[in-house]
């Protein structure tokens, strides 16, 4: 059987160091007295007394390219379904610029790459800077087209 607690809630007020002495949090606000940990300002977060720290003991490991570029994917599917939220209207020209203003890709992308997952049932026109072959024929066996950028 559960008993519940029908007192009222109590509001506890945070404590307040360094407010005096009748405050029981005065003078040293609880830091006892002297040595690094007392002062301001100091940060001993990784510091472990000395022993190499954990984040010096482990390996580095990956790799930043510096080449690699932001391509955003978008899957034929995920345009139907755009389409069919009416998000997307099928009669305009689909480009990078109009899919970045609808924020239905990063904006941090620089290109757009159409890929040819699940299927898509209305005509579109897309204007893109890669397509997969897949893409490719299922948008032109429904009347579709990618005019891929150069």
């Amino acid at each position: 059987m559960i008993k519940l607690n029908n007192r009222s809630k109590i509001k506890k007020s945070k404590i307040r160091v360094g407010r005096g002495i009748g405050s029981g949090k005065g003078k040293t606000s609880g830091r006892g007295v002297k040595g690094q940990k007392s002062r301001s300002g100091v940060s001993i977060k990784s510091f472990e007394g000395g022993q190499m720290p954990l984040y010096r003991r482990l390996p580095k490991r990956g790799f930043n390219s510096l080449k690699k570029d932001n391509i955003a994917i978008l899957n034929l599917d995920k345009i139907q379904f755009f389409i069919n939220k009416k998000t997307i209207n099928p009669n305009d020209v689909l480009n990078f610029s109009t899919l970045k203003k609808l924020n239905l890709i990063n904006k941090n992308s620089k290109k757009l790459k159409i890929l040819g997952t699940g299927e898509i049932k209305d005509k579109i026109n897309i204007v893109a800077d890669l397509a997969s072959k897949s893409a490719l024929s299922k948008l032109e066996k429904i009347g579709g087209s990618i005019q891929l950028k150069k």
